[in-house]
């Protein structure tokens, strides 16, 4: 019996997963500064693999038409390091800390809703001495 198309996409996406995956991706090479300590850092690896595909059908006997398609994702995490200093062992973990953007990502939805307040009650303002509307923004309203 004859190998199917999708069992050779699926072994070439797994190959290419091997290759960029291994061992020193997940511990990586040790590290020796100038006072003897080993730094080794280790890293947390996911990774998601799909497959599909369909036969058609042909109007030739023992011709195959297949369409299919295949891929896979991979996220390396860093975890921490393992040190050897001294003869003692620690892992020191990373922690995740907020960084610029992700401050000003948590400020952005807050900002539109105090800037389409301004708005709104400018509006309200405008529409109740029948003027037009003009929009300012008092420095004492805005707090970020």
């Amino acid at each position: 019996m004859s190998e199917h198309p999708i069992e050779s996409l699926m072994g070439v996406t797994m190959q290419k997963i091997r290759e960029m995956v291994d061992v020193n991706t997940i511990i990586g090479d040790p590290i020796t500064t100038p006072d003897g300590t080993v730094i080794v850092p280790v890293s947390q690896v996911s990774y998601g693999f799909a497959s599909g595909g369909s036969d058609f059908p042909s109007k030739k006997d023992g011709r195959d038409c297949f369409g299919g398609g295949s891929g896979a994702g991979i996220k390396i995490t860093p975890v921490g390091f393992l040190t050897v200093c001294k003869g003692e062992v620690r892992m020191i973990p990373v922690t995740e800390s907020e960084g610029t953007f992700d401050k000003v990502m948590d400020i952005v939805p807050e900002a539109f809703d105090k800037i389409g307040s301004f708005f709104k009650k400018d509006k309200k303002k405008n529409k109740d001495n029948g003027t037009t509307p003009e929009i300012t923004v008092d420095d004492n309203e805005v707090e970020m």
